[in-house]
């Protein structure tokens, strides 16, 4: 069976005209264009992968040799067997809040509400960061109202240990 379009398969450029060698020279030149574009875009897609690869080796090589040590330091630096209500009553005594400490009770699964009147705000700031970097107690919520002077504060606030 022969093609009917495929006769004559002899191809050469002195057969086009001058337009259609021009095309085709365009288009040639667009698509070797088109491919070192390609190429580039590949080669700085890759580089940039190697970068984050040797800086994720290197975080981790880090935290590895790390590991012991943060193990050694137990859970969070406090004492884990302690109630969340012990270690809320105790650092807001160490906080100076024990004053404005109005009452706490539990708060749904491990979590406690507590309520303080008059209290610093600066010191219920620090009181709740040191909370949380100590203890890993984390805020869930807190509305801080202010109670009249400037800097003193009525608060209630949600705490979960984390």
């Amino acid at each position: 069976m022969k093609l009917p379009f495929a006769t004559n398969l002899s191809f050469s450029l002195d057969t086009l005209s001058e337009r259609d060698r021009r095309m085709l020279l365009i288009g040639g030149v667009l698509i070797v264009l088109l491919l070192l574009y390609v190429i580039i875009q590949l080669d700085t897609s890759v580089s940039s992968a190697h970068k984050r690869i040797k800086k994720k080796t290197e975080d981790l090589a880090w935290i590895q040799t790390a590991a012991p040590e943060i193990a050694a330091a137990g859970p969070m630096g406090g004492a884990s067997n302690e109630s969340l209500l012990v270690i809320v009553d105790r650092s807001a005594r160490e906080s100076g809040l024990d004053k404005a400490l109005a009452g706490s009770e539990p708060s749904g699964a491990g979590g406690l509400s507590v309520r303080l009147q008059k209290a610093s705000f600066d010191q219920l700031i620090m009181w709740l960061a040191r909370l949380g970097q100590q203890n890993g107690i984390r805020v869930d919520s807190a509305s801080i109202d202010n109670a009249g002077s400037p800097g003193i504060v009525n608060a209630a606030i949600v705490l979960h240990m984390g």
